[in-house]
Parts: C-alpha cells; sequence; structure tokens
C-alpha cells in the first residue's frame, strides 16, 4: 500500500538500506533483546529489528499504517499510541531490559527525550536519527556546552554514530541527520551523579536563563543565591568569577548544583 507521508506528524521514511543496517549495528542487538520501536512508519526497520531480536513493540500514530504493519508483522506487537502518551510498563517492559531504536519524527526529539528520561523505566540503550545540528547540540562540551547537551547528558552519555544525507529519507527532508547512541549513565555508581535531577535542573536552569551572560549573574538573578556566597562556590570550585554557562562541563554542573543546594 502506498501511504503519502503526513506533514503534521513529521513523516520522512527512512529508504537507505545502509543507513538503516547502520542503524541496527549501532543498537547492539542479540536474540534475546527487546526492542521499543517508535514511529515504525512502513516498517523498513522494523524488519531488521525483528530479524536481529526476539521481540519487538512497534508504537505507531498514524491510524493509516497500523493495518498494513500488522499484516507484514503478525509476530509484532503494533501499539496504536501517541509515542508520547505510551506506558511501557503496561506492555512488560522494565527497567534496564529493554532497548530503543527509532527514526523518530523530529519535532517530538526534546519532548520524546524528556518522556524517556523522566517517565519511562530506563532502557538498556536508546539509538535514534535526529536532526544533524540537534545531534551536535546533544554532543557538546565546552565551550559550546547548552541546556539540552546538559538535560541528555545528565542521564546518558552520547555518542553520533555516523551522519545521513537528505536523500536518504522519502519525502527529502530540509535538514541532514545523524544517529546518536545513547548509553544510560548508571546513577547508583557513578559518584558525579550523586544530586537530586530536581536539583541539578533547577541550578541548570537558572544558569542559563540569560543568553551570553555571565554565569554567576544568571544564578543570582534567578536561583535566590547571594552573589557574595555564590563567588565562594566559584572559588571552591577553582572557576573563574566572570564564567559563562556554556564553559562549564557536566561535572561541573553537578558539583556546582550540590554546593549550591548546602
Amino acid at each position: 500500500m502506498e501511504i503519502q507521508p503526513k506533514k503534521s506528524l513529521g513523516q520522512n521514511f527512512l529508504i537507505n538500506a545502509g543507513i538503516l543496517e547502520k542503524i541496527v549495528s549501532a543498537a547492539e542487538l542479540s536474540p534475546d533483546d527487546t526492542v521499543l520501536e517508535i514511529g515504525p512508519g512502513t516498517g523498513n526497520l522494523t524488519k531488521l529489528l525483528f530479524e536481529k531480536s526476539s521481540r519487538v513493540i512497534a508504537v505507531e500514530k498514524d491510524c493509516r499504517l497500523i493495518e498494513d504493519l500488522k499484516i507484514k508483522f503478525p509476530a509484532i506487537k503494533i501499539v496504536e499510541e501517541d509515542a508520547l502518551e505510551f506506558k511501557p510498563e503496561e506492555h512488560g517492559l522494565k527497567e534496564g531490559d529493554y532497548k530503543i531504536v527509532a527514526n523518530i519524527p523530529y519535532y517530538i526529539t526534546s519532548i520524546l527525550l524528556r518522556t524517556i528520561f523522566e517517565k519511562w523505566p530506563k532502557p538498556k540503550l536508546i539509538v535514534l536519527t535526529v536532526q544533524k545540528e540537534v545531534a551536535k547540540r546533544i554532543t557538546a562540551k565546552p565551550p559550546d556546552m547548552s541546556l539540552l547537551a546538559l538535560s541528555v547528558q545528565f542521564y546518558v552519555e552520547p555518542k553520533i554514530v555516523g551522519y545521513v544525507s537528505r536523500g536518504s529519507f522519502r519525502p527529502m527532508p530540509k535538514v541532514d541527520s545523524a544517529i546518536i547512541k545513547l548509553t544510560p549513565r548508571i546513577f547508583e555508581v557513578e559518584p558525579p551523579t550523586e544530586v537530586q535531577p530536581r536539583i541539578f535542573f533547577k541550578v541548570a536552569k537558572a544558569g542559563f536563563s540569560g543568553k551570553r551572560k555571565q554565569l554567576i549573574n544568571n544564578l543570582v538573578k534567578n536561583s535566590g543565591m547571594i552573589r557574595e556566597d555564590t563567588l565562594k562556590i566559584f572559588e571552591t570550585m577553582g572557576i573563574e568569577p566572570d564564567i559563562r554557562a556554556e564553559n562549564l562541563s557536566l561535572n561541573q554542573w553537578i558539583e556546582l548544583s550540590k554546593l549550591m543546594e548546602k
């Protein structure tokens, strides 16, 4: 069945066989793995995922695609639902026992990642195709950190696996893409992550609240901290008083969050 992609759903079907193989390879699938695919579309990636793993759950919002997917993949659980409303636990997915592999609609990238990190059981691994520039922002290091980079790197170790030209999709998008691999951090083992997410993001949002402004000015204005106390924290951390938010590393942000909460 020929499906006309819907612009309103951000549909760009991936048709490049080599790129599909690269995505599957990045997911490091074994016959014992359970895979959650978001937005299977016409099933090009779904087929390869099912060949490499024991169980695939595919969540598709577009009702036009459901019947065809069920016919193509009778052994796969096809769920007609908005991924942002999906409840993994209701489908037997538990922390650390599934992987997420998907060519997602790009307009939901940020909110989907937030949903996965904050609401879903932690997956073993996440492999996504996202806009090239978004992938670069997610993997950025000082002096190019951003709130997006911090928000993702707090939960996972991100890595760009490869780039995807716009000609690999139908219809062709206006931008190039990237395959990004996100490996969840293990909070209980890594000392740098011993900070409550609520505290960390409160400090990070305050720090990035004013673009191109000194970090201390943003913190004093938006976190309720006293300038003198904040300067003492900077001194303890060995950072300059005129530093900007984008110059701090993830571990420095974590340390800053701990000290500001005391």
